[in-house]
């Protein structure tokens, strides 16, 4: 049966060669054009030519394929639901952006985050008070007395603006809250001598405080809500195992199973429906040998599993195979990828960071049971800030803006690496299997969405091209996929 073609949209957005500093070159205003054809596809190439660049395919009259170049959908074999992907909008960010013109901003943000005319980014994910990237140290109590909670200027003034931009682009936006730190007067030097510990880094939650604290993420989810602002998520702590950054709270696996028991009720007291997650650090758990497959030891206390959604997880340390150890035990708890960053460690070329970021972080976490995708930084500016003292000074933004003049934009690979995956891979759609060609250094993901579409992401890691034809039991379509290159489809069942 053939299907009547949908309008195909195109976004273009095209940047010229980069360095690893890059330092003021402005990438183009993305073209968007009208074309009509059955599959929207969208390729971005290594070599700086195509950028997200529509490119319409038509289905096959008829399925005259060669079996050993065709690739198979198989919706009959289903994993894990995925809620959406995209990267975080934390206080620089949102101030980098709220220095931007009006009519500048809200085109960058339509590009990104509008579902049909741009890359449809579908989840970001904030701080919930400071981080190494906001404008100051603080937390939303930082006077004793949880009766002193209030949202800050950086919320207020940048933050919570922005979210209200792209919620009226993306109604659909889910949000994720990490905190950094707890406030300072909750912080002990360790839970046996219990000294009070007044430092943004390290120390400990004062179980005395358990309530306190449980209150401060009822009171900073109902703050955001009477902004018109929906918490989808909230993870207990940012990096728990690291004592370091800007900011930061130790928080041991048995800390977070006893704070989970005293957060799980206080939000069904409140009647709240964030999910909570737990861990969110890495795949190796900083080679700690007694807080090894952290989450597990969480889920085995059933009376703390029950208040859990599921486990976070960064990739600066390890291996992701470590989401697999954690589904197989538990795959009732849901996985997420919620940071990975891009900095002069690990950006070196373009064509290098594409391939790369596709791999790990996204690749390798949604063929792994992970629902989500997240990375750190949508915006930085060319001095790569602003940033906090002890935090990432060597971290770069997906888009870089000149603080010059608050208009030239250099966007990196990773930007559109997120731009592949929440584009076709929508919010509510289940990865199904895909089957059969598979020549070496191609990487494939597939989804039923919920709009009756079915969304492919292909990596070609490859030094040549690759042609190959899609089969989905009812159309086919060629495709020819250019050297190191992303590609990405959507269509009609």
């Amino acid at each position: 049966m053939i299907i009547s073609p949908i309008i195909l949209l195109a976004l273009v957005a095209c940047s010229n060669p980069e360095t690893p500093e890059n330092k003021g070159e402005e990438t183009k205003t993305p073209d968007v054009q009208t074309v009509t054809r059955d599959v929207q596809t969208f390729i971005t190439t290594g070599d700086n030519t195509m950028h997200f660049s529509s490119v319409g395919r038509d289905f096959k009259q008829g399925f005259n394929t060669n079996i050993e170049t065709t690739l198979y959908l198989h919706p009959e074999t289903r994993y894990q639901e995925f809620d959406g992907f995209g990267c975080a909008l934390n206080g620089s960010a949102c101030y980098n952006l709220m220095r931007m013109t009006q009519e500048n901003r809200t085109k960058l943000l339509r590009e990104t985050f509008d579902p049909n005319l741009g890359m449809g980014y579908s989840y970001t994910r904030i701080s919930i008070g400071t981080s190494d990237f906001s404008l100051s140290d603080y937390t939303c109590c930082d006077q004793k007395g949880i009766e002193n909670f209030s949202l800050t200027s950086e919320e207020t003034t940048y933050v919570i603006p922005v979210l209200k931009e792209v919620l009226a682009i993306n109604p659909d936006l889910k949000i994720m809250g990490s905190p950094w730190t707890c406030p300072r007067w909750m912080k002990v030097n360790n839970l046996s001598e219990k000294q009070a510990f007044n430092s943004w880094t390290s120390g400990q939650l004062n179980p005395d405080y358990y309530q306190d604290y449980a209150e401060y993420f009822v009171r900073w989810i109902r703050a955001f809500e009477a902004e018109g602002i929906h918490i989808e998520s909230v993870t207990i702590q940012n990096e728990p195992l690291n004592r370091g950054n800007s900011a930061s709270l130790y928080m041991t696996w048995q800390e977070c199973r006893d704070f989970v028991k005293v957060l799980g009720p206080k939000f069904e007291e409140n009647n709240i429906k964030t999910k909570i997650l737990v861990f969110d650090h890495n795949y190796n758990y900083d080679n700690l040998s007694d807080q090894q497959q952290y989450p597990l030891k969480i889920y085995a206390d059933a009376e703390a599993a029950k208040y859990i959604d599921g486990a976070a997880y960064h990739n600066y340390g390890g291996s992701p195979t470590e989401l697999d150890n954690i589904h197989k035990s538990a795959p009732d708890k849901n996985l997420y990828f919620t940071e990975h960053s891009i900095g002069t460690w690990n950006y070196f070329s373009y064509q290098e960071s594409l391939m790369n970021d596709m791999n790990n972080p996204c690749m390798s976490a949604v063929t792994r049971w992970c629902k989500s995708v997240i990375v750190w930084n949508f915006m930085l500016d060319n001095e790569r800030g602003p940033y906090r003292p002890g935090g990432c000074g060597t971290c770069y933004g997906l888009v870089e803006i000149s603080n010059r003049d608050w208009a030239t934009l250099n966007r990196r690979a990773t930007y559109y690496v997120m731009g592949h995956l929440s584009r076709v891979l929508l919010p509510g759609s289940t990865r199904i299997d895909a089957k059969g060609y598979s020549p070496a250094n191609l990487s494939v993901v597939a989804a039923e969405n919920p709009d009756g579409t079915y969304g492919l992401v292909l990596q070609n890691n490859n030094d040549s091209g690759l042609s190959l034809t899609i089969d989905d039991g009812t159309h086919a379509f060629d495709l020819t996929l250019p050297a190191k290159s992303l590609t990405s489809c959507i269509w009609k069942k």
